[in-house]
């Protein structure tokens, strides 16, 4: 491979969405960053960060099918679905597999699609200076659309797919700059994300210290029958040094013997448990099939009812 992988460009995320003629939006897909290289001989599949996963996807090697162009880096996203959604987990359940065997069998089991949103390299040369605009003019004259591979079409009103996404609890969207070029390893506002976070009240069943310091918390719901059941850890960049250092002051008077979770939490090894008496607000991005919090990120120390912990806040 003539071709040495790159780190790909980045958005940032934003509070907000930019405004103005010169962007448009495209839908965030619930997957795996891909490129794919060829050289005009070799085919490599490279995920952000710079990992190789040309044996998970033997599905899209034959670029010849798709894309006209006698050598090219496309970037793009990998995505499986569930239930007719984009889902990381299903993703997932390919892009870990290492052994041939079970990656035959998952073809049909965990159909993939790549969604191709730029472009940076063509016919040997690099594309990377040209501005979103050029480059998206390029890929639609070189991909040759398949049931399996797609160009992600572009929106101009990032309002109104915004609110389509939350109408489908999608992952959320991504915003580009129609001038904007390609910065590798790069990371600015010419691209920016906004995702679709949920919110709760939970309750701390424990936490992980770092130097004596609590770093990390163990949340918990409570079912219909009073069961306190373990839905992820958390910490969160919002907290001060001095908010964690009261914090551990906080559950010192609280800390118990045992685990008060139903179901075993994944960090039990290293936690000090604690009676169920501190709430927190916390965002996070989906829950997995095993009602496990994804991206979950602690908004502040909340002062309410224990009883506003309980999984009929979600309903």
């Amino acid at each position: 491979m003539d071709i040495k992988p790159i780190i790909p460009f980045e958005p940032i995320s934003a509070d907000r969405l930019p405004r103005g003629e010169n962007w448009i939006a495209q839908i965030k897909w619930d997957g795996v960053r891909m490129l794919t290289y060829y050289d005009g001989r070799e085919v490599r599949l490279v995920n952000r960060r710079l990992n190789d996963r040309t044996l998970q996807y033997p599905d899209l090697l034959d670029v010849k099918a798709y894309c006209s162009g006698s050598s090219f880096i496309l970037d793009g996203e990998f995505i499986a679905f569930d239930s007719n959604k984009p889902s990381f987990h299903e993703i997932m359940k390919r892009d870990s597999l290492r052994k041939k065997q079970s990656i035959d069998l998952a073809l049909n089991q965990t159909p993939v699609t790549y969604m191709i949103f730029d472009v940076l390299y063509y016919n040997g040369d690099w594309v990377i200076e040209q501005t979103l605009t050029q480059r998206h003019q390029i890929l639609e004259q070189i991909i040759i659309p398949q049931p399996n591979v797609q160009v992600v079409q572009n929106f101009y009103d990032a309002n109104a797919l915004y609110e389509v996404m939350i109408q489908h609890e999608m992952e959320g969207i991504i915003c580009k700059d129609l001038n904007s070029t390609y910065a590798i390893n790069g990371k600015d506002k010419r691209w920016q994300k906004k995702k679709i976070f949920r919110d709760l009240f939970a309750v701390i069943g424990g936490v992980t210290l770092r130097n004596g310091i609590v770093n990390a918390l163990l949340l918990g719901l409570y079912n219909d029958d009073g069961e306190l059941f373990y839905i992820g850890h958390a910490g969160t960049a919002k907290f001060s040094n001095k908010t964690w250092y009261d914090l551990t002051q906080k559950i010192q008077p609280i800390i118990i013997q045992n685990n008060p979770f139903s179901n075993e939490p994944e960090r039990c090894k290293d936690a000090i448990w604690v009676k169920p008496e501190i709430v927190v607000k916390v965002k996070f991005l989906e829950w997995t099939p095993g009602n496990i919090m994804r991206h979950p990120s602690v908004q502040a120390i909340v002062i309410t009812p224990i009883s506003d912990c309980s999984f009929r806040q979600n309903q």
